[in-house]
């Protein structure tokens, strides 16, 4: 079966085509190729500031944490969706240079016969945590409270939503202005930073849909049914061979399989605090490699070519999610960060110093590609499997 085929059986797209089109029309904001949409102060009225509201979920990923639970038990796994759903809105708006002074609110929807009042205390106490963890770095962030919301009739198990805003200084907003001969530094989705409390295979909250259902067996679409769409064929459900309790080694330590593809999304917000104090002018662009994977910086650049030729190690937990499912590595490539989540554009004479500066976290860094000149915008790259032009 074609990937492409696949995942749209099951209900997914790793381009987001239709969504593209339904907003094509729609008011860029103020500066076109900046990560987040940028909004004239509506809130104070000065032209010297703007605002930024972002909204976004845990995806799918809540469906494989509900399997988990009910396989083990395991209360924790809901502390890494709150902070896949926190992560997914605060490290995009980091990619504008905004980390600091973010106001949040949750919208959480269950079927109150299956997640229980325990799974939502968890969620909401792992929120507050997160926002104790990142003050140690400066960061600031308010929560405001939110909606828990009872409604079986339409979510399956559980949805986990934020949305946040802030208002900044115009002046110190990152546009995305990617420039030929830039370069390219990616930081490393997986490992173990200084802030994580244990190894992290690299997953964030993309291309869950797809991991969930190649990477596990049948028997937990006979025993959750629940845990999938029913309009769904079933020749596309659940079609690995893992369970959610196999172990991997990895780094020296023993995980589950569970907990590897559950791995919470790390967020690059301490980094990139010390990035903006350290090189507050010399940053063009930062893309979080998010829905389209390693292709994700398309939708940010006009004439220019990326080419992505020395990328980091794929680790173990894509290498798995390929064996599993025999994805071709184009489709990998694009559906997944495979190894690095964030990436920074910048003149080549400061690379140095951002590598560091990750790898003083515990991060590992390096330069990835480059930018060039091109008629329109594409996409190259090059691995060890081959050379993929998008």
């Amino acid at each position: 079966m074609e990937d492409q085929y696949k995942y749209n059986q099951r209900g997914v797209s790793a381009t987001k085509s239709e969504v593209h089109e339904a907003i094509k029309g729609m008011d860029k904001g103020l500066y076109e190729n900046a990560f987040c949409k940028i909004l004239p102060d509506v809130v104070g009225g000065d032209d010297l500031y703007c605002n930024l509201m972002h909204a976004d979920t845990a995806g799918t990923k809540t469906s494989l944490a509900y399997l988990y639970w009910k396989e083990t038990g395991d209360l924790d796994v809901w502390k890494g969706i709150a902070q896949d759903a926190l992560v997914m809105n605060l490290d995009d708006m980091a990619c504008v240079g905004c980390v600091d002074d973010i106001v949040i609110s949750s919208t959480i929807g269950r079927n109150k016969h299956l997640i229980t009042g325990e799974v939502i205390a968890t969620i909401i106490n792992a929120a507050t945590k997160f926002r104790d963890d990142m003050s140690k770095f400066g960061i600031g962030i308010h929560l405001s409270g939110g909606e828990t919301a009872d409604v079986g009739d339409i979510v399956r198990t559980l949805d986990v939503g934020y949305t946040t805003f802030a208002r900044m200084k115009r002046s110190e907003v990152i546009k995305n202005e990617i420039k030929e001969g830039d370069v390219i530094v990616g930081l490393a989705s997986y490992g173990q930073s200084t802030y994580e409390q244990r190894y992290n295979g690299g997953m964030g909250s993309n291309g869950l849909t797809s991991a969930r259902h190649d990477v596990f067996a049948k028997a937990y679409l006979e025993k959750y049914p629940e845990s999938c769409d029913p309009n769904t064929p079933r020749a596309v459900l659940y079609t690995g061979s893992k369970k959610l309790t196999d172990t991997i080694e990895v780094d020296g330590e023993q995980l589950t399989i569970g907990q590897l593809v559950l791995s919470p999304t790390r967020t690059y917000l301490p980094v990139i605090k010390a990035l903006l104090e350290a090189l507050p002018k010399e940053i063009n662009g930062m893309v979080h490699c998010t829905g389209g994977g390693q292709v994700k910086v398309k939708n940010f650049i006009q004439n220019k070519r990326i080419i992505k030729d020395t990328l980091l190690p794929i680790p173990p937990l894509f290498q798995l999610i390929q064996e599993e499912s025999g994805t071709a590595w184009r489709e990998m490539y694009q559906v997944f960060n495979m190894g690095h989540r964030l990436e920074l554009y910048l003149p080549e004479a400061f690379a140095k110093k951002v590598i560091a500066i990750s790898k003083s976290f515990h991060i590992d860094a390096q330069i990835i590609g480059r930018v060039e000149s091109w008629k329109g915008a594409s996409v190259v790259i090059e691995s060890p499997y081959g050379k993929f032009e998008y």
